[in-house]
């Protein structure tokens, strides 16, 4: 009898690990921390990690131990914010690892910059997704930045401030993890593009042009 209730039990366990997240579509902040996977390599300075680290995940495995999700700042960085106040600077990763708390962009940056240092054979670039805005607290909210890497000619998805520690993938495309995503977010992604940088250059390099272009 006891056989039976532990293979039962197994089985319900194993059916609720299939069912599909939910996550609320009105924040970036992670929906939970998952245990697997939690062991990372310990490094006492972002020099030495540089040194250690040589993966995508011992990089992810890292996060998941230590990033924490930063909703000030994620008002302050909104686009009602920033029109009143200005652009703010993302974190550089060294800051970011001494201290670990920031938003999507903080963790992106951090997550891309130190893979091209680690491994640049991933080849690892942003994606900026753009959602329906939502507001919160009277601050409009509509960008998200993830992280891509390939690897043996698959795409993977990860440094997610939405679900910190978990690797997405392998998919064919980009805009097979963008269909995905948008139904676990809940939420409609109204563009997307991959970027070699998190920094606003285009709209810079065409006022140059222009500039140029005067007589």
């Amino acid at each position: 009898m006891r056989t039976i209730l532990v293979a039962i039990a197994s089985i319900l366990v194993a059916a609720c690990s299939s069912m599909p997240e939910v996550a609320d579509p009105a924040s970036d902040a992670p929906e939970r921390r998952s245990v697997a996977g939690s062991q990372f390599k310990e490094a006492p300075s972002y020099g030495d990690a540089l040194k250690l680290w040589q993966s995508p995940e011992d990089v992810n495995a890292w996060i998941q131990a230590r990033f924490r999700y930063d909703m000030s700042r994620a008002m302050q960085l909104s686009e009602t914010q920033r029109r009143k106040n200005g652009r703010m600077p993302i974190l550089a990763p060294e800051v970011f690892f001494a201290a670990p708390s920031g938003v999507c962009v903080d963790l992106s940056r951090f997550a891309v910059e130190t893979l091209r240092a680690v491994d640049p054979a991933t080849k690892p670039r942003y994606v900026m997704i753009e959602f329906d805005p939502v507001s919160i607290a009277g601050n409009t909210l509509r960008r998200h930045w993830v992280v891509t890497f390939e690897r043996d000619g698959g795409r993977y998805f990860f440094a997610d401030s939405k679900r910190p520690g978990h690797i997405a993938g392998p998919y064919a495309s980009t805009r097979d993890f963008i269909a995905e995503y948008a139904r676990y977010r809940g939420r409609r992604i109204v563009s997307f593009r991959e970027v070699e940088t998190y920094e606003r250059k285009t709209r810079t390099l065409a006022t140059q042009q222009k500039r140029q272009e005067r007589p």
